[in-house]
């Protein structure tokens, strides 16, 4: 077993949460391990393409996405849930497999044609990250790229972010 395998083994799946039917990817023994930790932010990091900042999705996207924007010396900016972000934000509001939510950015988050890469925990069905791509491309900027710790293949994610931006290159640690 390498070791980006053996990070990716110390995430522990709890089943029905946060509600019943859903298995839940919970990352905390993999932070905890200071280790695979670093293994994982730099798999997440190694990318050919050049980016200008790199955006993380509330919350578990801000953990990886900011330790991969200083891995990368690049700025961090938050997309965070509603109601959390003080100066001009715009928002998208969005399905999950278990009910509705939304997100926001501040407006002024990115330089007009800044390159992004946009950095979660999981893709699930598609809608957090096609939110959060739009609101990227509302501020002016382009997300070229995802990256992710882990896909839930079944539930097609990838197939619906492809078919709304087929250019956006998505990358996975795990699926």
């Amino acid at each position: 077993m390498n070791s980006i395998e053996k990070a990716l083994s110390l995430i522990r799946y709890i089943k029905d949460y946060p509600s019943e039917g859903i298995l839940f990817q919970d990352i905390t023994p993999l932070l905890g391990n200071a280790d695979a930790f670093a293994t994982v932010v730099e798999a997440m990091s190694a990318s050919e393409f050049p980016h200008d900042a790199v955006a993380g999705i509330e919350a578990r996207g801000f953990i990886l996405g900011s330790a991969i924007a200083i891995n990368k010396k690049l700025p961090f900016v938050p997309i965070r849930k509603k109601g959390r972000l003080p100066h001009t934000v715009i928002s998208r509001e969005y399905s999950l497999e278990y009910g509705t939510a939304e997100i926001e950015i501040h407006i002024d988050a990115f330089k007009p044609g800044q390159r992004v890469l946009l950095v979660d925990d999981v893709l699930a069905t598609g809608g957090t990250l096609l939110a959060a791509i739009s609101l990227v491309k509302e501020t002016g900027a382009t997300v070229t790229d995802v990256a992710l710790l882990s896909e839930i293949s079944v539930l097609e994610g990838r197939t619906n972010i492809a078919s709304e931006f087929p250019e956006i290159r998505i990358h996975s640690l795990l699926s």
